[in-house]
């Protein structure tokens, strides 16, 4: 793949954040094609080193629950399990509507949010057509 993460980054993990830190997000795949999230040194199915993959970024929300918090703090907010279609699940935030109102089933796709240089994956609701 190309334009890939600084190469000084030593490790699975450290690799996977350096693209997160650049806004991309990345996942794995083994020689057998099946899909690995959270980055690993080899595949759990195949013993293969991984390939980095781009993936299409859209998932449905697997399970879900509200972390209540006072106003003051910043308010409620949802931690989420996604399931990507490429069928690896990563927990994460669904954002752009109430904690409250994220339901399981629902649509998302990811997004990479860099804030201070540091990325993380993120996800918004879209509707059934734009998913397929």
């Amino acid at each position: 793949m190309s334009n890939l993460p600084d190469p000084s980054a030593t490790g699975v993990q450290a690799w996977h954040q350096a693209a997160l830190n650049q806004g991309r997000f990345l996942i794995q795949r083994g020689q057998d094609g099946r899909s690995i999230y959270y980055p690993r040194e080899y595949s759990p199915f195949d013993g293969s080193v991984p390939e980095w993959v781009e993936p299409t970024g859209l998932g449905t929300v697997y399970a879900v629950t509200t972390v209540r918090r006072r106003a003051e703090a910043g308010g409620d907010y949802n931690v989420s399990v996604i399931e990507l279609d490429e069928g690896v699940r990563l927990m994460s935030r669904v954002e752009g509507i109430a904690p409250a109102d994220v339901r399981i089933g629902q649509r998302v796709k990811a997004r990479v949010q860099v804030t201070d240089g540091v990325g993380l994956v993120l996800f918004d609701t879209v509707n059934a057509e734009a998913s397929q």
